[in-house]
């Protein structure tokens, strides 16, 4: 079975900045696209996030922008998201998801991951 383990979340303040790490021991992790996703109490899961197999292209969407910056090391099979001047309203549940993929490209923000992490709480307070 496949494990993707997420770490560095917690509490902060409006303002403040969070680095999330996903970590596999997938051999295979540089043949994966990776993605974040997050989910809100009473809401549904967002696309926050993705990135191509070799880090070279990336998704966000808008709402993290200049803020959230995704970036994966595949020597170490990690993936990173960095989130800089954190709101209340970034306050969630944070997965990441990989999906193994031929394609160069970053996928969409659509796609269907095929592995999913455990999820990792950020809570922002005002």
């Amino acid at each position: 079975q496949v494990e993707l383990v997420e770490s560095g979340g917690g509490w902060v303040q409006a303002g403040d900045s969070l680095r999330l790490s996903c970590a596999t021991s997938r051999r295979t992790f540089g043949r994966a696209a990776m993605a974040w996703f997050r989910q809100a109490p009473g809401k549904e899961r967002q696309f926050v996030a993705s990135i191509s197999r070799n880090g070279g292209q990336k998704l966000y969407t808008d709402s993290v922008k200049g803020r959230f910056f995704m970036s994966r090391d595949n020597d170490k099979n990690t993936a990173y998201l960095q989130m800089n001047s954190l709101k209340p309203e970034d306050t969630a549940v944070y997965y990441c998801a990989a999906k193994d993929t031929i394609l160069t490209a970053v996928l969409l923000p659509t796609t269907e991951y095929t592995y999913w992490g455990q999820g990792i709480q950020v809570t922002v307070s005002s």
